[in-house]
């Protein structure tokens, strides 16, 4: 029963995001390319005021400036920056990848798988030229093997940079770009969970 207890445990504990270790020996012709407009941006048409037939003027609010799910958990998880790295760890005290992401959904009451292959099969692939705030990005960083283990928050879009919350085992919660040579190359699909 004890065997059988702790091959259980084990398998769920590599089943986690695992290590991430930077390596730059990567292909010089891989590049992920992104364009469309940033979420989340209000054009200045959006912005203005309205005269009322009795005179008054009602000032009117951003339309995007409404908090969406996405901008929460965003939010949620970008509090968690600096947090050291934990294997299987959840808490300020300490996370991997996917306990950040499983944490702040969870904050917002929105319950996620706990690891990242298993997030990775959740929803639909889409283009990472669409991808927007609020979606995932799935990454492949250990080299000769097959799947995913790695995940991130995308936090901001602009023009050709998509900015992304993970957690990192050398500098623990951080904000990378896509542009990064390491992380476009480990890149491998987006997917969005809202």
């Amino acid at each position: 029963m004890r065997k059988l207890l702790f091959l259980l445990l084990s398998c769920v504990f590599l089943a986690r995001c695992g290590v991430v270790k930077k390596n730059t020996s990567y292909s010089d012709n891989r590049s992920v390319h992104v364009a469309g407009d940033p979420a989340g941006e209000v054009a200045e048409s959006d912005i203005g005021t309205t005269a009322q037939p009795d005179g008054d003027t009602i000032v009117e609010s951003e339309k995007s400036m409404e908090e969406t799910p996405a901008d929460a958990v965003v939010e949620t998880a970008l509090t968690f920056t600096g947090v050291r790295y934990k294997y299987g760890g959840t808490t300020r005290k300490g996370m991997d990848c996917s306990g950040l992401l499983y944490t702040s959904f969870l904050e917002n009451d929105i319950p996620l798988p706990r690891t990242s292959e298993m997030l990775s099969e959740e929803w639909k692939k889409i283009q990472v030229n669409k991808v927007q705030k609020g979606d995932l990005l799935f990454f492949k960083t250990r080299r000769g093997k097959a799947k995913i283990n790695h995940v991130g928050l995308v936090v901001d879009v602009q023009k050709e940079e998509v900015k992304f919350i993970h957690s990192t085992t050398s500098r623990g919660v951080i904000v990378s770009s896509l542009q990064e040579g390491y992380w476009n190359h480990a890149f491998v699909k987006a997917t969005r969970p809202f």
